[in-house]
């Protein structure tokens, strides 16, 4: 059964779900990306022939979903609280699995906790050498923005934000998408409707979502240190990114095997199958 737990820390009550297979295997740790939460595996999760053999953990990370603060966030807060969580359910070890900005966490969590990674599995992660095109000046100005999430932050502080910020379910969301605009071939309404910075707004305070898009575009530690399996899952049309120069950064990983899937940036929504079967592929090669 998938649990919904609650473990606080610092006076923030961090929200994640857990199912347990019961077979002593390090987990899988699903991660999800900028704006978003741990609905953005719900489908994953409900699918996945994983489930039978490994524990899936889901977590929304500190100021997203149900983990909901104003307070700060950022690699080290989010990699310490993933350990807080392994340690409150009694893991030693994990495989974090993550799309996006939560890729680029499972690197980080890696090289801050290495003895706790198992293997690494990367979905479209942003690497900021790569960045190409609009997403190449977010990069560059993207340190400018610490003080805008100052300033939020202490409106915040004085009472100054939004009372209630809606759900979004991702599940839903994701099927519509398939169902409206996939099937009609509009990857352009696609790309506007998950890329779009207003619609990430409506979910997530305004100085997390900024402080989200200044961790996706700092530099990843040093990828020749991070000795577990990684598997990295590349998108052919990625959006942010160029895919070569991706693909030859990454190849610093020692342990890395690499598949291309036909999709944008969002391919647990665009290409849920192909993402499902090439992780339960590498799952199997890790457990033998």
């Amino acid at each position: 059964m998938d649990v919904p737990r609650t473990l606080a820390i610092e006076g923030v009550a961090l929200r994640y779900r857990l199912l347990r297979a019961g077979t002593g295997r390090a987990p899988l740790v699903l991660l999800h990306g900028v704006a978003s939460n741990l609905t953005r595996w719900s489908e994953f999760v409900e699918q996945t022939s994983l489930r039978a053999s490994w524990d899936l953990l889901r977590v929304d990370l500190r100021g997203h979903g149900g983990s909901l603060t104003r307070s700060a966030v950022g690699m080290e807060r989010w990699s310490d609280d993933l350990a807080a969580i392994l340690d409150a359910e009694g893991y030693r070890r994990a495989v974090p699995v993550g799309h996006s900005l939560g890729a680029n966490l499972a690197v980080h969590f890696a090289a801050r906790h290495p003895a706790r990674v198992a293997g690494i599995a990367l979905i479209d992660p942003v690497v900021p050498e790569a960045l190409h095109g609009r997403a190449r000046w977010i990069g560059r100005i993207a340190p400018l923005a610490r003080p805008l999430i100052g300033a939020a932050r202490l409106l915040n502080r004085l009472g100054l934000h939004r009372r209630r910020l809606p759900a979004l379910d991702l599940r839903e969301l994701d099927a519509a998408t398939r169902r409206e605009l996939l099937a009609a071939g509009r990857a352009d309404a696609l790309l506007r409707r998950y890329g779009s910075p207003f619609a990430d707004l409506e979910f997530v305070p305004t100085a997390t979502y900024l402080q989200d898009v200044v961790e996706l575009v700092r530099p990843l530690p040093p990828l020749a240190a991070i000795g577990a399996p990684v598997l990295a899952l590349l998108s052919n049309g990625i959006t942010f990114t160029d895919l070569e120069a991706t693909e030859r950064l990454l190849h610093a990983l020692p342990r890395l095997e690499i598949e291309r899937l036909d999709a944008y940036h969002w391919p647990l929504t665009e290409q849920p199958v192909a993402v499902r079967e090439a992780i339960e592929r590498w799952c199997a090669r890790l457990a033998s």
